[in-house]
């Protein structure tokens, strides 16, 4: 929604909040919450945390009354209006504050959307990923800062970390800025009108220290499922995507090769999931394009019929102009000022294929009921189990109006994703390129990392992406690591201006099995992005090790990612990784006399106890080491 400047501000009362946030700390009574740090010691300390309360311009915000109260780790606000006027905020600055931490403490901050992280420093920070929310999607930013949402991990050198989250997104976007001296943390509110005498509950925020980085991201993960209860669906999805091998010129050709393959060889993955390439344009989903060459209906039931589970890619929030859905319904988009469907590259990123896109008003009575509608149809008549919905962060498109103007962006995502899920039923809903706080509570798998590529430096820097969010891996959905590719061959991310597959050079051993230790340390979902009719076996052997996936992420020893481990029932996985140029030497503990075997090539490595010296570790590789107790 349009904010409009300038703005009134109103601070609140300051003493109130410092007790509450010196009451909250002493509270705490665990190490991590006890432990020193600058920015915990500060807030202990400090008199005026800051917070403020931003009205639109010529609102009556001495009216504004904001509250708190703290309950261990967590803090619940409301912020009530005690006029006899509506009043239109902004947004809700619970704190802002001068951190007293080194500008060189690394950072950790996720993304509104999926494809972006940060990382760096406090006052260097660096994007993790290519398609930052200030940069590719225009999410604003303050002067000086940079913003990161829904959480913030501060891990200064030699000291307890400090992590800042927001425990809940039920209807409101929270967010923190940071800069080499100051730290805020922010509640949106896009300038809705607060009634008079009517009061809003803002999203729960959680503050915990420590040093232990898997502890503290564990203790976020178990606030956030407190008010959004993980939507589980077992066991760990495995499966077949056409994307990464054909692109958007798959056929119904290509979709009954694979099965055939799939069906004599690897029956273990389980849906087969036909990707973007299938309809004519964005937003007619039942229709089927003429280069797809059959009957999608048919293959979905071919697939069903040989004993797998159709999977399908839908991206059900968006569609091009020249789709019958947008010709037929233009009211159930998201408006402009001027109450025309509202572009979207006019606002941000306007889409990567058919666009640009105009987005579905997930407030609006007919569309919610046409979502229902598609969704029960994909699922009950055309036999659908599994969606990956892609590109649902246009629901939440800012600066636009919607159909319930009291509703937040927000709250149309999740009206819209509920619509999907009625109609969907026991499905499993995978979020692809979606806002990930959003998403808390209405999907049973996340998309963790932007898309694969066949070469060494996509396999390092999703692997980092997917390896940062590990800690969400089975506490709020099964991560979804990206395909696992083997195979040198085409692929969609190197198609050229007119989406034709361009060709691509070899991979190395060395540099696959990287690839491959990395989804397994993942725990995540494993779907094959390969024309596996074009599989050598030895790729092959080692796909079929990697089913099923464990369904646990490794957990790392420190924050570079070099030594991991998956702890089973029966035993230990170890991956070991070389993310450099050079050759390394690996270690790690053992957790008493321990028989050792060489994952990828079954090599017998003896028995052993104490510290493991793995020797060196060739450049650009990794091992993955199975650990049982010895007999």
């Amino acid at each position: 929604m349009h904010i409009p400047t300038p703005a009134t501000r109103l601070r609140s009362r300051p003493r109130p909040l410092a007790v509450a946030l010196l009451a909250c700390l002493l509270a705490f009574g665990s190490r991590e919450a006890m432990a020193g740090s600058p920015l915990a010691d500060d807030l202990r300390q400090l008199q005026n945390p800051g917070a403020e309360v931003v009205a639109e311009a010529g609102e009556n915000a001495s009216a504004l009354v904001l509250k708190h109260r703290w309950s261990g780790d967590r803090c619940r606000w409301q912020l009530s209006n005690r006029g006899v006027t509506p009043v239109r905020v902004r947004e809700v600055r619970l704190f802002d504050l001068p951190h007293r931490l080194p500008a060189a403490t690394p950072v950790y901050g996720e993304g509104f959307q999926m494809l972006s992280q940060t990382g760096g420093t406090l006052g260097a920070p660096q994007d993790i990923g290519s398609y930052t929310d200030r940069g590719h999607y225009r999410l604003p930013e303050p002067a000086g800062f940079r913003t990161v949402y829904g959480m913030l991990l501060l891990s200064p050198a030699g000291e307890d970390r400090t992590l800042l989250g927001f425990a809940s997104c039920r209807r409101f976007n929270g967010k923190f800025h940071f800069n080499a001296t100051r730290i805020q943390g922010v509640v949106e509110l896009e300038g809705l009108a607060l009634p008079p005498g009517a009061s809003w509950d803002l999203e729960e925020l959680f503050l915990r220290t420590g040093p232990d980085r898997e502890a503290l991201l564990e203790g976020l993960a178990s606030a956030l499922t407190r008010n959004h209860p993980r939507l589980r669906h077992d066991p760990v999805p495995t499966g077949w995507c056409s994307w990464y091998c054909f692109g958007p010129r798959v056929t119904a050709g290509d979709i009954a090769g694979n099965l055939d393959w799939i069906a004599k060889n690897l029956p273990a993955l389980r849906y087969v999931q036909i990707d973007d390439g299938y309809q004519p344009w964005m937003g007619d989903w039942l229709d089927t394009g003429k280069a797809f060459g059959g009957d999608l209906r048919g293959v979905l039931r071919q697939i069903r019929t040989r004993g797998f589970e159709p999977a399908l890619w839908v991206a059900p929030f968006i569609a091009s102009g020249e789709s019958r859905l947008f010709h037929d319904h233009p009211d159930w988009f998201v408006k402009d000022a001027q109450g025309s469907p509202l572009r979207s590259d006019r606002v941000g990123f306007g889409g990567w294929r058919l666009g640009p896109w105009y987005a579905l008003d997930g407030t609006h009575p007919g569309a919610q009921k046409w979502l229902e509608g598609l969704f029960r149809t994909l699922r009950q008549e055309w036999g659908c189990t599994y969606f990956k919905l892609d590109a649902t962060y246009w629901a939440t498109l800012p600066e636009g109006h919607r159909h319930d103007p009291s509703a937040t962006r927000i709250e149309a995502y999740r009206r819209g994703m509920e619509a999907i899920r009625r109609g969907a039923g026991s499905s499993l809903i995978m979020g692809c390129n979606h806002p990930i706080w959003p998403s808390l509570g209405l999907v049973h798998a996340s998309r963790s990392s932007l898309d694969i590529e066949r070469s060494w430096g996509s396999f390092t820097s999703i692997g980092r992406e997917n390896l940062l969010r590990g800690w969400q891996n089975g506490r709020l959905w099964w991560n979804d690591p990206d395909c696992v590719v083997l195979h040198d061959g085409g692929s969609a991310d190197t198609m050229d201006a007119g989406g034709r597959l361009t060709t691509v050079g070899k991979v190395p051993d060395n540099e696959y099995q990287f690839h491959a230790t990395l989804i397994y340390a993942t725990g995540g979902m494993l779907l094959s992005g390969d024309d596996l009719t074009r599989i050598t076996p030895r790729r092959a052997a080692m796909l079929q090790k990697l089913v099923p996936p464990s369904g646990a992420c490794a957990r790392f020893e420190g924050d570079r990612f070099e030594v991991g481990t998956t702890s089973l029932r029966d035993r230990r996985m170890v991956s070991l990784f070389n993310w450099g140029d050079q050759p390394v030497a690996r270690s790690f503990l053992l957790p008493g006399r321990c028989r050792l075997r060489d994952y990828w090539t079954g090599e017998d490595l003896g028995v052993h106890e104490g510290r493991y010296e793995a020797g060196l570790l060739a450049a650009r590789s990794a091992r993955l080491i199975e650990v049982r107790p010895a007999r």
